[in-house]
């Protein structure tokens, strides 16, 4: 079984800055992809960022030049800094990995509030 914790959410004011972590424990085999999803209320859940295993990012138009995708493979890790947060980046973030067999896997979510 596997599982994912993410951490690190929380309320900031418009400017300031977060890092969620997620770490990954369980029967994990061959990650590919891990990333990191929102979804605001009253919306469909988005991609924010992803991080392959080697290292190559991806992320929406409106996180770029604000946040940074990490990931720690040794531990299955990984990171989400955040900074010059807006009122728009309020939303639950989910962590999200994908490996060689296409398994999938989420977690439960941590709010981020970014208040005006």
């Amino acid at each position: 079984q596997v599982r994912l914790v993410e951490s690190g959410g929380g309320s900031v004011q418009t400017g300031g800055s977060l890092r969620l972590s997620c770490a990954a424990s369980g029967s994990i085999r061959n990650i590919v992809t891990m990333g990191w999803y929102r979804q605001a209320p009253g919306k469909q859940r988005e991609l924010v960022a992803t991080i392959t295993r080697g290292g190559s990012t991806n992320y929406v138009d409106s996180a770029k030049g604000r946040f940074t995708i990490s990931r720690d493979n040794r531990e299955n890790t990984v990171f989400l800094q955040m900074n010059s947060l807006k009122p728009e980046d309020t939303a639950v973030y989910y962590c999200n990995i994908y490996n060689t067999y296409g398994m999938e896997y989420w977690g439960k979510g941590t709010l981020v509030t970014v208040s005006s």
